[in-house]
């Protein structure tokens, strides 16, 4: 196995932690509030202190960090990549306190005219007060996601890999042991802590590495120039990107009550997967195809893209069949709300499954352009989609309610991943020779779905309980699914490989 093959396994491997424990966060929170107007406001007031986060901390200053740090190691040295870092961790935190600033003074007005205009007074106030709060572990967050990116960028995945399950430990304990004492605060206040642990774990990680903080910023230094002209273009792709959360909750706001729960859930279920299959391979390939494309290896890096591009096929189309087919059982099972609140939430989830593919496609194709320093074309890309989204959003909520919002998202994300991806293929031909993996994963995600489908429709075992089917749910998914591994593995293997030639 290739480094690059040991660290995303290593990246997968902590993701899969993660999400078990955001799946148990999610069916604690689930349980304790229901698919209630405080959950709703709890969904709906993450949107700016995330939005924030996305553009300046870990989103766009990360991933516009990461090719550059790559760079001054390869070229000047692990000290001058630390002074870099340094100036780069400052500004961020300085612009992100700036900008809460800004948020904590607007929030009533942010709330009432973009974020859910649809709440009423009471529940809009409440929105207000936990936003403000939110904006506390945003602050931790502008340094924490920029550590993360330090870490990656030397090569250093474990502790960035660790720090989301930190992060959902600490939400954990919001609920357990402070909701019962203050109510949906005692999540916000989960929040924050996670956000410490998420922080704390990765500071030894810096030790390790040699870093040293320098108070200083710099702004006409090179390094920091570069990174800047990286960022601009980030920070807009991002803004365009988090307009889908924006718009999905603004929509919802004005629907059933739980219909901006329903829509998170859903797409929590949907980011299982997504995150990993494609954002593991897609954190673990960034610095790899930067190293790659800085010493001119042209032909590996399209064969690189490539590999990834025909395992994520690989992958992700009998993933997205398969939980499509056999999510309800555990959805029942695991939230426990009514039939009404139970189809919304399955309906949510399989519409986002559809863009499944596309999401992590986009993952790869657009870290495919950051590793060349081209910031651009994902950026235009970006805002073609947020224009399709919001398009497609509007018209098809008005005339399918919920479902229209998460059937917009599959479509326009799936349509910006084809468009980078071929754009890439024109850049580095044969990006896109992926037709024989294609045809291998239709057809065995066909034949894992029809599998599923008759093992828990056609009664052969006695589903006497919600658990049992949940059981037998869980176990023909994860069943169905390594036989299509198998069918699909020749085209999975080679990426185990990717990054040798760069190590030696």
């Amino acid at each position: 196995m290739s480094h690059f093959a040991r660290s995303t396994i290593i990246v997968a491997v902590f993701f899969g932690i993660d999400k078990i424990l955001g799946f148990g966060r999610s069916l604690i929170v689930g349980r304790h509030f229901g698919l209630s107007y405080e959950l709703d406001v709890f969904n709906a007031a993450n949107n700016i202190p995330d939005l924030l986060s996305s553009l300046i901390s870990g989103g766009a200053l990360g991933v516009a960090l990461i090719p550059v740090i790559t760079e001054y190691l390869q070229k000047h040295g692990r000290d001058h990549a630390w002074d870099l870092f340094s100036r780069i961790l400052n500004l961020g935190f300085l612009v992100t306190a700036a900008f809460a600033v800004l948020v904590a003074l607007f929030a009533p007005w942010l709330v009432s005219n973009v974020i859910a205009p649809g709440f009423p007074a009471e529940q809009a106030a409440l929105t207000v007060e936990l936003m403000r709060l939110d904006l506390f572990a945003i602050l931790i967050f502008s340094i924490s996601g920029l550590v993360m990116a330090g870490l990656q960028a030397n090569q250093h995945f474990l502790f960035p890999a660790i720090a989301p399950s930190l992060y959902n430990v600490g939400q954990i304990l919001g609920v357990v042991l402070l909701a019962p004492i203050y109510g949906i605060h005692g999540l916000v206040y989960g929040v924050i802590f996670g956000a410490a642990l998420h922080l704390g774990i990765q500071v030894p990680g810096l030790i390790k590495h040699g870093f040293r903080w320098s108070p200083k910023i710099q702004l006409r230094s090179k390094g920091v120039r570069q990174v800047l002209t990286l960022l601009g273009p980030r920070v807009l792709t991002m803004l365009f990107i988090q307009i889908f959360f924006i718009v999905r909750d603004n929509l919802a706001s004005h629907l059933a009550e739980g219909s901006v729960s329903a829509l998170n859930l859903g797409w929590f279920i949907m980011q299982v997967p997504e995150t990993l299959m494609g954002t593991a391979i897609a954190i673990a390939i960034l610095p790899t195809l930067a190293e790659i494309f800085n010493r001119g290896g042209l032909d590996e890096f399209r064969a690189s893209v490539n590999r990834a591009v025909r395992t994520l096929l690989s992958l992700t189309i009998p993933a997205a069949v398969i939980l499509a087919v056999g999510i309800r059982p555990i959805v029942a099972y695991a939230f426990g709300f009514d039939i009404a609140g139970t189809e919304q939430i399955v309906l949510a989830a399989r519409v986002y499954l559809m863009g499944l593919t596309g999401h992590t496609l986009l993952e790869i194709s657009a870290r495919s352009f950051y590793a060349q320093q081209d910031a651009r074309t994902p950026l235009y890309a970006a805002a073609f989609n947020a224009a399709m989204f919001v398009a497609l959003a509007i018209t098809l909520t008005n005339r399918l309610g919920f479902f229209g919002i998460a059937m917009a998202n599959s479509i326009a994300f799936t349509t910006e991943a084809l468009l980078l991806l071929y754009l890439l293929n024109r850049r580095f031909p044969g990006v896109l020779d992926v037709v024989k993996p294609l045809l291998r994963a239709l057809v065995s995600s066909a034949a894992a779905g029809l599998l599923l489908y008759f093992f828990l429709h056609l009664g052969f075992f006695p589903l006497t309980s919600a658990l049992t089917q949940a059981a037998l749910a869980a176990l023909g998914m994860l069943t169905v699914f390594f036989l299509a591994l198998w069918v699909t593995w020749d085209e999975i293997k080679p990426l185990l490989k990717l990054g040798q030639a760069v190590q030696s």
